[in-house]
């Protein structure tokens, strides 16, 4: 984040030089106070005329398009306006070791970086019409894609957004260079990294058409990039490309979230389930539609539940001197079971738990207050585990989950023994979780 900060710590200069990283790969150095806050360092950003950001300004909600975070590997937190940026830095690797589960000294450096303001809605940014914000927010969504934050279902629409892709960036189709063999050796570059993962590759085989096939990824990709027209007007015709791959990306549950890492307890299957470890890290990301628990590595939207559906609760380890208890998010939500309506409880763990809180409470709340009808349509469809999309249809995939269930009268009802789950034994959904409590609006866990 900090370039040359010896340079003018030695030189008495009261300016540092920084970096802020922009999600299309550059970055913009500038010299600000020590005292600067993210307000300040984003003005900056957006008085620069060739990023074309300058319009940039808060859109009727008050909530501006874009904003500061600061991201390293274990941790992203995005910035209020008020933050000061180098003194967070300053205190990055305590924030890490309390926020993550890293247990060993590091020393982790974040980077400063311009991203979508996790709190724009939707609504809002569907009526930004100016190329450069576009391109940025193209730049975030391909991303995302691509490091499975936006699951898909169906291979075909990985296709499709990789096809596109390639025409924004490729240009038209030409035969000589955009070969089967070309997107085969760039593969990582247009497809999201779990069709690209060798294990997966060679595990299933040429037979199922996933190596060099006309089933493969990449070929599914090359025939759809053939199909886009070639217009005239090159840098028209990549706008509207740009707008239709936000379009697409858009009606993914996932879009626009904060991620948080966590893990949950897989059920126990077998003798197996007993050695070998149960844990499984997810992403929990979280957004103004609802929580959902994603499996990046497999590119896989396990979970989504709407706010007008969750109830939910933080809870601290017992013993909070001992590394190995971490604070947890209870995520409460209603299924329809053998044709009865219960309650199912999901425990993630966390040392980000807090964080989670405070944002789904900000969220909630907003809800809550200006709550819409096409949030409560969506209760039905939820409650039959599916997550209602225009691009398919996903089914929350509940056989992943060690789950406690409950009915109406908050009596526990699963066939798993209680001791199994522990932590839910004593639970009632009726009397833990509710909406009605008092939330928070904070917006940042390190305030």
């Amino acid at each position: 984040m900090i370039v040359n900060q010896s340079q003018y710590l030695n030189m008495g200069r009261s300016t540092v030089r920084i970096a802020v990283y922009l999600m299309t790969g550059i970055f913009l150095t500038m010299d600000i106070e020590h005292s600067s806050t993210a307000h300040q360092i984003l003005a900056m950003i957006q008085s620069e005329g060739e990023l074309g950001l300058t319009r940039t300004l808060p859109l009727f909600t008050g909530q501006t398009v874009f904003a500061l975070w600061l991201c390293s590997s274990r941790l992203e937190v995005q910035l209020h306006p008020n933050h000061k940026p180098l003194e967070l830095a300053a205190k990055w690797n305590r924030f890490v070791k309390k926020y993550s589960s890293q247990r060993e000294e590091t020393d982790e450096e974040p980077l400063l970086c311009l991203r979508r303001n996790v709190f724009l809605s939707r609504s809002d940014e569907e009526q930004i019409k100016e190329a450069k914000v576009l391109e940025l927010l193209y730049a975030e969504a391909r991303n995302n894609v691509l490091q499975g934050r936006y699951p898909c279902e169906g291979q075909a629409r990985y296709a499709s957004l990789g096809a596109l892709q390639a025409r924004i960036e490729l240009g038209p189709y030409n035969p000589q260079s955009h070969t089967l063999a070309f997107f085969r050796r760039h593969r990582g570059r247009f497809l999201p990294h779990h069709y690209t993962s060798p294990s997966l590759l060679l595990g299933l085989g040429v037979g199922l058409g996933l190596v060099g096939g006309k089933g493969a990824p990449e070929a599914r990709l090359l025939e759809q990039y053939k199909r886009i027209p070639n217009h005239t007007g090159t840098n028209t015709n990549s706008r509207k490309l740009v707008r239709k791959y936000l379009e697409f990306c858009w009606s993914l549950p996932c879009y626009g979230a904060a991620f948080f890492q966590g893990q949950i307890e897989r059920p126990v299957r077998g003798l197996a389930s007993w050695i070998t470890n149960r844990d499984m890290h997810v992403l929990i990301a979280i957004n103004s539609s609802g929580v959902y628990i994603v499996d990046d590595v497999q590119c896989s939207l396990l979970l989504g539940l709407r706010y007008s559906e969750l109830s939910w609760e933080m809870a601290k380890p017992s013993d909070e001197g001992n590394l190995d208890c971490l604070p947890c998010l209870f995520l409460q939500f209603p299924v329809r079971e053998n044709g009865a309506r219960v309650y199912k409880i999901l425990q993630v763990f966390s040392r980000q738990a807090i964080m989670m809180d405070t944002l789904i409470s900000g969220f909630a709340e907003d809800h809550r207050r200006h709550g819409t009808n096409g949030d409560v349509a969506n209760t039905d469809r939820l409650t039959d585990h599916t997550i209602g999309s225009s691009t398919g249809s996903f089914t929350n995939k509940l056989s992943k989950f060690t789950l406690a269930t409950f009915d109406d009268e908050g009596r526990r009802v699963d066939v798993l023994d209680k001791w199994v789950l522990g932590p839910f034994s004593e639970m009632s959904p009726l009397t833990l979780f509710h909406l009605e409590s008092p939330l928070s609006v904070a917006r940042c866990g390190l305030c």
